[in-house]
Parts: structure tokens; C-alpha cells; sequence
């Protein structure tokens, strides 16, 4: 697994359930990342795992116009770490070169994927 795509936001809000496609809508675990710009883009937290003290998430970006097999091949993923506000709310926000090494050797044990071959 690699990182690709845009660089996780600082801070993320929960979704609101009615804006996305109804066979979206039981999904419980769906944030929606706000970029410097205002723009919103929803993920799907797939797994949540421990590194040391830190905590990080797997996050799938959904897409609702893409086919279901090509958006399998294509889709786009991300290493966030999870920090928790003042007020207790998860939020994502891009780790460190030396954090997303550590998630990533972590996540790939977990997978049971030798580093190097994912």
C-alpha cells in the first residue's frame, strides 16, 4: 500500500448522512475531510489500528459515480492519524514521514504483507 492522492486536512466534521447515494447510507463509519479550499471529500474508515501511543485509520475515498469493479481497482487510500479535540471528536490530520513509515511497516504486519511488497 502507498500513499497517494492529497495530503489529509488538519480537521474533518462528520457527515451528514442524507448527501451521499442511499447505498451509502448504512455506512457508519464515514467522515468527510475538508481541504484548506472548503472542498469536502468523503472516506470510508476501513480499519482503525494502534502504532506505539498513536493511533491511525485506514481511510477508503468514496466515490458514488464510480463502477464497483473499477473503483475497486482504482481506489484511493490513505494513512490518517487520529487525534482527538477538545471536545473528544476524532479528527484526521496527516502524520509525519517518520508516523506514516511506522503505520505503514504496522499495517502491513497486520495485513501480513512483508514490507516492501504491497
Amino acid at each position: 500500500m502507498t500513499k497517494k492522492g492529497k495530503t489529509p486536512p488538519e480537521q474533518t466534521e462528520e457527515l451528514d448522512l442524507s448527501k451521499l447515494p442511499p447505498e451509502e447510507e448504512d455506512m457508519e463509519d464515514i467522515v468527510v475531510m475538508t481541504d484548506a479550499e472548503g472542498n469536502e471529500t468523503y472516506y470510508f474508515e476501513e480499519m482503525v489500528f494502534p502504532v506505539g501511543k498513536d493511533t491511525f485509520a485506514v481511510l477508503v475515498k468514496l466515490d458514488p459515480e464510480a463502477e464497483e469493479e473499477a473503483a475497486e481497482e482504482d481506489e484511493e487510500v490513505v494513512i490518517a492519524k487520529v487525534i482527538f479535540d477538545e471536545e473528544g471528536e476524532a479528527c484526521y490530520v496527516d502524520p509525519s514521514e517518520e508516523e506514516f513509515g511506522a503505520a505503514l511497516a504496522a499495517y502491513e504486519e497486520l495485513m501480513g504483507e512483508p514490507e516492501g511488497e504491497a
